[in-house]
């Protein structure tokens, strides 16, 4: 269920936060105020604003260390598109003059772009990627290179080729489904609702300043976490890392006549 909602457009998105804390803080406010439960519950006032203080607290934790998952996630997979794009350079440049690799670089690099990005907005690689890198790697490992261009070009080209896999194997951990991120994101929005419980419950004297705390906290609590979760897929979603530095390695590559 997390998942599909984080899978959802930016819309859909703060849509399901809203209504999740739009209906349970009307729930909140009838339980407190409305017909049959509101005398007993009203019998609960006194509570001090320290117990929502605790539960709230509780969720700040909670939310920074998710926050700081995303954009820790988010880093990672930028560094590795940086790199596979870096690699992906240096294999070009040390193939000067052999154009079975340079033919194979470029079925590669637009496999990667074409095929292999798509496929990661579903968590996956694409096959055409998977056979294009290993025909680059097959080319690589030739040993005639080694006689022909000498050991340390071949070795410089076969760590650069190794390097650009690595790379590639690391943006396609970074977009697959990931369940512990799912259970961060249910205990989240679990507290996010007790918090509006306890803002609610520290509140039963009037019930404007109830409806109002309990309306402030709903709004701010919807866009934070709405803005977290547009950001929880690196490779998909409205807020996402791009491709650009393979496209531009490729365009300028191609202006050099590669």
């Amino acid at each position: 269920m997390i998942s599909a909602w984080l899978d959802l457009p930016w819309a859909g998105i703060f849509a399901v936060l809203i209504a999740l804390y739009g209906v349970t803080g009307v729930l909140i406010v009838w339980a407190a105020f409305g017909r049959p439960f509101g005398a007993r519950v009203r019998q609960l006032e006194g509570l001090v604003g320290p117990y929502f203080g605790a539960i709230g607290i509780l969720l700040a934790l909670l939310t920074g260390f998710l926050a700081g998952d995303i954009a820790d996630r988010n880093r990672q997979a930028m560094r590795a598109v940086e790199t596979e794009a870096g690699e992906l350079r240096n294999v070009y440049i040390a193939a000067s003059d052999m154009r079975a690799i340079r033919a194979a670089w470029t079925g590669y690099l637009k496999a990667a772009i074409a095929d292999d990005w798509p496929a990661m907005a579903q968590g996956e690689g694409a096959p055409s990627a998977d056979g294009a890198y290993d025909e680059l790697l097959r080319e690589a490992s030739d040993p005639k290179i080694a006689t022909e261009a000498g050991a340390a070009v071949h070795a410089a080209l076969l760590n650069a080729t190794v390097r650009v896999g690595t790379a590639r194997s690391e943006r396609l951990a970074l977009s697959s489904y990931d369940v512990t991120s799912s259970l961060k994101w249910a205990i989240v929005l679990a507290l996010g609702v007790l918090t509006q419980l306890a803002i609610g419950l520290v509140h039963l004297q009037r019930r404007p300043a109830h409806i109002a705390a309990i309306a402030v906290f709903s709004v701010a609590v919807v866009i934070t976490l709405g803005l977290l979760a547009l950001q929880e897929h690196p490779f998909a979603g409205e807020i996402h890392i791009g491709l650009d530095p393979l496209q531009q390695l490729l365009a300028q590559m191609t202006a050099k006549g590669g």
